[in-house]
């Protein structure tokens, strides 16, 4: 059988298909005979024509992989003898390597305790004087440890000795890439061993003189550093500074390849981001910056660009696989995990240098730098030097350069998403300089063209009603993109603006709102290819209008354009398509619900089709699929074998899981809509939450990245926001929910690391570490709402002294605003809680000087929270407990009143002196606080406090109704201001509605001549809201 089973391997490799049909077709028929086994064994073994020997062994690893069980002992033993018999003598290292790979998943079920002439034979090769064998030897230890490191094991220290000897033979790469390869797959299973530690100095080396040899091959045994950093940092902290320098130094030189320093200087960013203290304590950070920065300012080879500045770059500056990006990246890893003030000492005199640079490039990267600083780094550039960072890359849009041009205008788009709401006061200055030069540019070079969009886009999106100033000379242009543009990219990046556009405006853009829709319904009923990308584009603003515009403006629409939608899916099978579909039909159900009820059954049906998908995953193959297929025929379901399948690595398209994201999104918006209270509903919830609070809780301790953890704690939060008391039905959710609050608080959880070593500087932390606990402590408050406040207690009584701690004045801005609030927060939910106001009396005298100390600070949030918890404290310790206070904090909020001039402070202010009024109105000199209280009304910012502040004056009137008609002309004027307002929620305005009836009824004349002194505008809205029934 051998001989004719070389001879089909021979005709596989034909160049004639009829020939290689036919040989398919008889090693099929081959691999039916129970003899296959030691058939390809003989032609692994005998055959002179190497591809075929590694076709044989390739071939026989299938059915080693999916069949071991099936073949029998005697085959089984013949083939562990064959395979290392040849492997010594073979000397094709394709052949090898195949070989290799062969053993490596026999070993998966026949583990070394079970082949001990497996292991005889590492041990000799490993050891041998020949360096050839050396070679060879290490290679099959690599894959059979890589496919199963475990079993190894008991003879780890062995190994580990093996490898200290290997990484001395300098002279044969191929053995220290080998022997660096198995190291890298063993990690995770040495532990803390002190051989491993001792190894490291010598690995950097052996990694040197790697790189000398085969720079491929050294990037990818470069991977060992990553692995021991994510497996076992303890091993690296005492090299950290050797490590650091060897990086730096492949990373820095331009004759390596650029993947070889993309590798390097990755190592670097990943070990800031594991143990940014070491970096710090080990004085890295300047020889760092010192190395990368040239990196960062290097000019392109000549005549070549960088990516970014190409013209068909996608302006959203992701590609990190160059080093000057990963120099970038470098640096936003140290915003996002370095203490900024620590930062910003070594970094600004390197940045401000290369800005006021002579060379374009040193001018780009200084931008460049600024842009990667805000997301990491946004309270501190907000608060210290926002005027001034912006006015340098508002100058850079001047530049002579379009390289620098380009770079000003992502570090705006950068600002613009990460620097609010201050950046948006500058929108006086920004928008006449973006729309200026978005006019001024060449539409064929479509490459700048969307980064000025990028810029654009990102700035207005944020602007809200300070938008309207600039909307004519906005939808002209957008208008005029849309029906004048030849490129279809130029439309595309119009149609994306006008979705940023619709999120700032809403309502003031109905007047455009029907060209819009005539162009957007041109592209969304196109047939053509080229056309799928604006499509997409056009379904995701299409929500974006029906949210904005509402049900009177796009009701009318609404069923068309989800008629457009499901014509879309129907004809088009793309998964970015449908996912922006189910986007539209979620802002529908929101918008216009009853247009959706028809298709419902349509919709739901492909969005739970998507769910259930595996399309786009695909089983990572390395072989010729020839030889996969060939295996396929007598494939057994019921095979244990089959099994193994499940360790495969599979390749993940990021479309379709996009795709599931927003399917999930939108079916939960649309089921909220549909879904009515009953028992089974009920039921139901209780499960889900036995199912997802615990893995909520565990992947808050375990996660090891922030951003997953902020994004799990801000979802688990939104469940307590929605579920309120049903989370807490099971009393064991309150123990579990508490303590994974308090250990971040603590930062006691995985991602914010181990550095119990590393004490020093506490009090600075990187933004990011705050802003996890921020996430925490917004759940503090909400835990509160929902369970009796004795319950309550002990776990505040836990966490009240770090929120405590951060209200000192040599904290952070930020951390002294997150402080006050949640403990304005944690009051205000004590208000409406059965025992709540015996444990805010228990807790005032601590709180108490916390606020008072609060409301004098230098930054206006801080005051402003601070405020808030005055007032709320008031109100949640009730009439007696602390009215000895009242006329302390009645001399706090007179003395601020007559100095402060930020508004939304004294709108809280107005509401604080009203929750002290509704708590103990006997406790107030009301001659005196009232008319001041009404003189700075209509409130100007925190719209929200409208409904305290209109509660107290009804309640005044029924208490001491003359104060109150003596004020009326100013309160009808206020009221006047708020009746219709957009931002004041219906129970607020029938509150105001009921006292204006009152005032007409009762004292006709007085309101009469309030609402006469009025514009007739605000006449007519009086007048409209007392005449209703």
């Amino acid at each position: 059988m051998a001989e004719e089973l070389e001879k089909i391997l021979s005709q596989l490799t034909e160049p004639d298909n009829a020939v290689i049909q036919q040989a398919t077709a008889q090693l099929k028929k081959a691999f039916k005979d129970p003899a296959i086994i030691p058939a390809l064994c003989a032609v692994m073994s005998g055959s002179q024509n190497p591809q075929i020997r590694q076709s044989a062994a390739v071939m026989l690893r299938l059915r080693v992989k999916k069949h071991w069980k099936k073949i029998s002992p005697e085959d089984r033993e013949s083939l562990k003898a064959v395979v290392l018999q040849v492997f010594m003598q073979e000397t094709e290292h394709t052949v090898q390597h195949s070989l290799s790979q062969l053993c490596a998943v026999m070993v998966k079920h026949e583990t070394p305790d079970r082949w001990p002439a497996l292991l005889q034979l590492l041990n000799q090769a490993t050891k041998s004087s020949n360096p050839r064998d050396r070679q060879v030897g290490l290679l099959l230890l690599n894959k059979v440890m890589d496919a199963n490191p475990e079993p190894f094991k008991p003879h780890y220290c062995q190994l580990l000795q093996l490898f200290s000897t290997v990484l001395q033979d300098h002279n044969n790469p191929t053995a220290l890439y080998y022997c660096i390869l198995t190291l890298t797959s063993i990690t995770a299973y040495t532990g803390k061993e002190e051989s491993m530690r001792a190894i490291i100095p010598s690995l950097i080396v052996a990694l040197q003189h790697l790189i000398k040899a085969d720079q491929r091959q050294a990037g990818e045994a470069m991977e060992v550093l990553n692995e021991l950093m994510d497996t076992e940092m303890s091993i690296i902290v005492p090299h950290a500074a050797a490590i650091v320098r060897f990086c730096l130094e492949v990373g820095s030189d331009a004759t390596l390849s650029d993947s070889l320093r993309v590798k390097a200087l990755s190592c670097i960013a990943f070990l800031i981001k594991l143990k940014s203290k070491t970096v710090l304590k080990q004085k890295l950070l300047n020889p760092i910056l010192q190395s990368i920065f040239p990196v960062l300012n290097a000019a392109p080879r000549p005549g070549e660009q960088d990516p970014e500045d190409a013209e068909d770059d996608s302006g959203d500056g992701t590609d990190n696989d160059n080093p000057k990006h990963c120099a970038a990246q470098i640096i936003d890893t140290m915003a996002l995990h370095m203490p900024p003030e620590k930062l910003f000492e070594q970094l600004m005199p390197l940045t401000l240098t290369s800005l006021a640079s002579e060379n374009p490039y040193e001018r780009k990267g200084g931008l460049m730098c600024l842009a990667v600083l805000a997301e990491g780094c946004a309270d501190h550039i907000r608060t210290k030097m926002l005027s001034s960072v912006l006015q340098t890359v508002c100058q850079s849009l001047s530049d002579s350069n379009q390289v620098v041009r380009s770079a000003g205008l992502f570090a705006l788009g950068q600002f613009s998403e990460h620097l609010q709401p201050e950046v948006s006061q500058y929108c006086s200055e920004l928008m006449p300089l973006l729309l200026g030069y978005l006019s001024s540019l060449n539409q064929a070079k479509v490459g700048h063209v969307t980064k000025a969009f990028y810029a654009l886009e990102n700035f207005m999106e944020n602007l809200g009603a300070d938008i309207e100033p600039y909307l004519p000379t906005l939808m002209d242009t957008m208008l005029s993109a849309l029906n004048n543009a030849e490129n279809l990219k130029i439309k595309e990046l119009a149609v994306s603006a006008i979705g940023a556009i619709a999120n700032a405006a809403h309502q003031l853009l109905v007047p455009y709102f029907l060209p819009v829709i005539e162009s957007l319904k041109g592209f969304l009923t196109a047939t053509t290819e080229e056309m799928r990308s604006l499509q997409t584009q056009s379904l995701g603003t299409l929500g974006a209008l029906a949210r904005a515009v509402g049900n009177d403006v796009f009701g009318p629409l609404a069923a068309e354009c989800v008629q457009l939608g499901l014509n879309l899916t129907d004809t088009i099978d793309d998964p970015d398509l449908r996912r922006c579909t189910y986007s539209l039909y979620s802002a529908v159900s929101t918008v216009s619900p009853d247009c959706l009820t028809p298709h419902l059954t349509a919709i739901t049906t492909v969005m739970l089709l998507a769910l259930k998908s595996s399309e786009g995953i695909t089983p990572h193959v390395e072989e010729d699929k020839t030889f996969v297929l060939l295996d396929d025929d007598d494939d057994d379901d019921d095979n244990p074998d089959n099994e193994q399948f499940l360790e495969d690595e599979y390749i993940v398209e990021n479309s379709y899981i996009d795709e599931k994201e927003d399917a999930c999104d939108a079916l939960g918006e649309i089921a909220f809509l549909k879904t009515f209270p009953t028992e089974a509903n009920h039921q139901v919830l209780q499960k889900l939450l036995d199912v997802v609070l615990p893995c909520f809780v565990e992947a808050v301790r375990m996660e090891n990245e922030r951003q997953v953890v902020m994004g799990v704690l801000e979802t688990m939060n939104n469940v307590m926001k929605s579920c309120k008391e049903e989370v807490f039905k099971d009393p064991s959710r309150l123990k579990e929910i508490s303590n994974v609050i308090r250990d971040v608080l603590k930062q006691a959880t995985a991602c914010q690391g181990d550095d119990s070593d590393e004490t020093e500087d506490e009090e600075q932390q990187a933004e990011y570490d705050a802003m996890l606990q921020e996430y925490a402590g917004e759940g503090i408050p909400l835990v509160a709402a929902c369970v009796p406040a004795d319950s309550f207690a002990p776990f505040l009584n836990d966490v009240l002294p770090v929120l405590l701690s951060k209200a000192k004045s040599s904290c952070t801005v930020a951390d002294r605003s997150f402080s006050v609030g949640t403990i304005g927060e944690i009051l205000q939910a004590l208000v409406s809680v059965s025992g709540g106001q015996r444990v805010a009396s228990k807790l005032s005298k601590r709180l108490l000087p916390v606020l008072v100390a609060g409301v004098r600070d230098s930054d206006s949030e801080v005051r402003n929270n601070s405020v808030f918890g005055l007032g709320c404290l008031a109100q949640a310790t009730g009439p007696i407990s602390r009215s000895r206070d009242y006329p302390m904090m009645l001399s706090v909020f007179s003395n601020m009143l007559t100095r402060e001039s930020n508004l939304r402070v004294i709108d809280n202010l107005c509401a604080a002196l009203c929750r002290m009024i509704m708590t103990n109105v006997e406790a107030i000199p009301l001659e005196q606080v009232l008319p001041a209280l009404v003189a700075h009304l209509p409130l100007k910012e925190d719209l929200e406090e409208n409904k305290t502040v209109f509660s107290c004056l009804a309640m005044l009137y029924t208490h001491r109704p003359d104060m109150v008609v003596n004020l009326m002309k100013p309160i009808v004027a206020a009221s006047s201001h708020v009746l219709g307002s957009k931002d004041v929620d219906k129970e607020t305005e029938h509150i105001l509605v009921v006292l204006m009836k009152e005032f007409a009824l009762q004292h006709s004349a007085d309101f009469q001549a309030a609402v006469t002194s009025l514009p007739v505008e605000q006449q007519a809205k009086l007048g409209a809201a007392v005449s209703t029934s």
